[in-house]
């Protein structure tokens, strides 16, 4: 898509030999003004450094000259997670709703939505209290459909459960169940969380309709989904496990991303180091 959208139609007609690190800063400054949002301009250089790249192992051109273009910085997206009473309230808000099991998930284990959209129930163990995380469900940019893809992380593998999602998911289940048998043409494909005739959801339709009253009916600030798997992480950092076993519970690629996105919620940190210090000393 970025290539037959983007890509092509600026450069496409060059020949490979004739381009230069100026016809690809052009290409982004040209799609910035268009009104692309940064990020999307990192996804278009992350695929056209790569053909080049490719294109250098081929030995068909000398070097890449993506390489020498800064594409835009992504400024880092505020966020708002709960603190621990906000999230009790927040849940009790959710009991009984319809994807009560898939906020749960988020605040707990601190999935994103559309790895849990991409769970199907053989990817859950209930008895083990474990869950993997194989793939995720996303819509294809420009009105495309829905596809399952590999998930950002694919060394997140299992995750275990706390034993309140366990019994949130087994009331999901036997509610999934009763409408299978209530529904003529079920479309059975194992999902987890699926539409009324077992077809995958999209994201942004439980967003609006489904997740943004909650916070509202619960009288808590309005909050983006993404936030519970935010406050997930705050609200386990701030009570004390190693980063390490955070950074394995999101799914982030290292260590450093989960330091640098979250340490500043941890207001402890610099008083153990102090603490830390003077016990060694002592």
């Amino acid at each position: 898509m970025h290539i037959r959208r983007h890509i092509s139609p600026a450069v496409g007609r060059l020949k490979l030999s004739r381009l230069t690190a100026a016809h690809i800063q052009s290409l982004y400054a040209a799609k910035l003004r268009d009104g692309l949002k940064p990020s999307s301009v990192r996804y278009i250089h992350a695929v056209l450094h790569r053909a080049l790249e490719q294109a250098v192992r081929f030995n068909l051109i000398p070097f890449n000259p993506a390489s020498r273009v800064d594409p835009p910085k992504v400024r880092q997206e505020e966020i708002t997670p709960l603190d621990a009473e906000e999230a009790r309230t927040f849940l009790d808000a959710a009991r009984g709703v319809r994807f009560e099991a898939l906020y749960v998930l988020s605040l707990t284990v601190g999935i994103r939505m559309g790895e849990a959209l991409g769970l199907r129930w053989s990817d859950v163990d209930l008895e083990a209290r474990t869950l993997r995380v194989s793939r995720q469900l996303q819509r294809m940019h420009g009105g495309g459909g829905l596809v399952f893809s590999e998930p950002k992380n694919a060394s997140r593998l299992t995750i275990d459960l706390l034993l309140k999602t366990v019994e949130t998911l087994r009331s999901h289940r036997k509610s999934q169940l009763e409408e299978k048998l209530m529904a003529t043409g079920y479309d059975d494909s194992g999902l987890l969380f699926a539409a009324g005739k077992g077809t995958p959801l999209d994201a942004q339709n439980i967003v609006n309709h489904y997740f943004k009253p909650l916070p509202r009916r619960a009288g808590l600030p309005d909050i983006p989904s993404h936030d519970l798997r935010h406050t997930c992480a705050t609200l386990l950092l701030f009570r004390g496990p190693h980063p390490k076993l955070v950074q394995h519970l999101l799914g982030h690629a290292s260590i450093q991303l989960t330091l640098d996105r979250y340490s500043h919620w941890i207001p402890s940190m610099g008083r153990a180091t102090a603490e830390g210090m003077d016990e060694a000393l002592r």
